[in-house]
């Protein structure tokens, strides 16, 4: 005789949580039938492709339920790991079998809830407890900087262990990289390159800020045979907005505290053949002391540019070289003309005021020079120099929908002829 489905409800997570829970001891099956008045259980017809109390279940194959009758069906199948992340299944028309749609963690405990009801109607209940095999290859996240207090401009990173390549993995790792600011921001993950990703915000962070990333990768499948491992959480705050702008045509540095000048400064910028690159850079560390010699940057010794300098107050910007720093040699020159290579110079007591008042993380933005804008990566933090909707497409999460923006509205935007 076929019997017509029945209509079910899902349970809500508190009720879930003490289904999951009740008579679970470790990944074991509850001990008694739930529904021993009931004459009939047709839960007790279920079977199971991970074997109930199993250690070693396969995270790479579906969880599958069926029932072994043609008197029973299944109503509802709940899945969810200790963690609370619940299986994504599907039903069967007819009530015979539920399969996962969605991978299983690697070394994770699952409890399963599969409600039944036989050709009457009458409902029965089953409960069984799993775990997964370890993943074969762990993939690690290490986030980055150190924990503390930065500037605004400080971006994020998320180093892996082993390179992603496909779409589809990089998406579903970038899915389980989470930051949360207070006050909240837009904000969204980069790919820099296979193992690297950069979050930043629209804008800057908001000054005083506390921003939290995390990782929900652990045990989640990235790829065949290859899954997250756990990570250590990061915890940010930043300090008051410092900026600071360096006119290169105007030989001036102006200086900003939450959008107040606290102070102008005369410089000079790099001179022809040595012009200091544009754009928005990022302070990476403050070194009291720095040996400067024209060699490192590929000047030959003895040449009329070769240049061998003890340097006090040295605030880096770029890892190739570039400082904000004390020049004594060239005051006569700071606030009229451009003599360095490539470096911004000041007098000492200036180069210490800026020393002891920015922070890694703060601003450094350079305007009207004859150089090169500051490259968005590989030779300290260039981001604040991608659009944004630049930096969009470089998230394997919204990469697609940037593309479908521009192809409905960029024709609009074309001058007509």
């Amino acid at each position: 005789m076929s019997h017509a489905p029945r209509s079910w409800t899902v349970l809500s997570c508190s009720l879930l949580i003490a289904s999951l829970g009740a008579g679970l001891t470790g990944c074991g099956e509850p001990q008694g039938n739930p529904l021993s008045s009931t004459p009939y259980d047709a839960a007790q017809q279920i079977t199971f492709n991970g074997r109930p109390g199993s250690t070693d279940t396969d995270p790479e194959k579906p969880l599958e339920v069926r029932t072994t009758g043609q008197e029973a069906r299944i109503t509802d199948v709940i899945a969810a790991d200790a963690a609370g992340r619940q299986v994504a299944g599907e039903l069967s028309a007819d009530g015979s079998r539920w399969h996962s749609t969605a991978p299983l963690a690697a070394g994770a405990d699952y409890a399963v809830r599969v409600a039944t009801e036989d050709a009457s109607g009458a409902p029965g209940v089953r409960r069984l407890g799993f775990r997964t095999a370890p993943g074969q290859k762990k993939l690690k996240v290490t986030f980055g900087p150190e924990a503390g207090t930065y500037g605004v401009g400080q971006p994020l990173t998320a180093e892996l262990s082993q390179r992603i390549t496909d779409p589809k993995a990089r998406a579903v790792v970038e899915r389980a990289l989470k930051v949360d600011s207070k006050p909240a921001v837009e904000g969204n993950w980069y790919w820099v390159d296979d193992n690297l990703l950069h979050y930043r915000p629209r804008s800057y962070w908001p000054a005083r800020a506390t921003i939290r990333a995390h990782s929900t990768l652990e045990g989640v499948k990235v790829g065949k045979g290859v899954y997250g491992a756990a990570s250590t959480p990061l915890k940010l705050k930043t300090g008051d907005r410092i900026e600071a702008i360096t006119d290169a045509s105007s030989h001036y540095m102006t200086v900003k505290r939450n959008g107040k000048v606290i102070n102008t400064i005369p410089v000079t910028t790099g001179k022809p053949g040595y012009s200091t690159r544009n754009g928005v850079k990022v302070v990476l560390g403050k070194e009291y002391f720095v040996r400067m010699r024209g060699t490192s940057i590929g000047i030959p010794t003895g040449t009329s540019d070769s240049y061998d300098l003890p340097v006090y107050y040295a605030t880096r910007v770029t890892w190739s070289g570039e400082y904000v720093h004390a020049a004594p040699w060239s005051t006569g020159s700071q606030g009229y003309a451009n003599v360095s290579h490539g470096c911004t110079g000041m007098s000492t007591g200036d180069a210490e005021w800026f020393f002891d008042t920015v922070r890694e993380g703060d601003l450094v933005q350079v305007v009207g020079s004859w150089g090169d804008t500051m490259d968005p990566f590989g030779n300290g933090f260039g981001d604040w120099n991608v659009s944004w909707r630049k930096w969009r497409r470089g998230s394997a999460l919204l990469a697609d929908t940037e593309k479908q923006i521009d192809r409905v509205y960029a024709p609009r935007l074309r001058p007509q002829v």
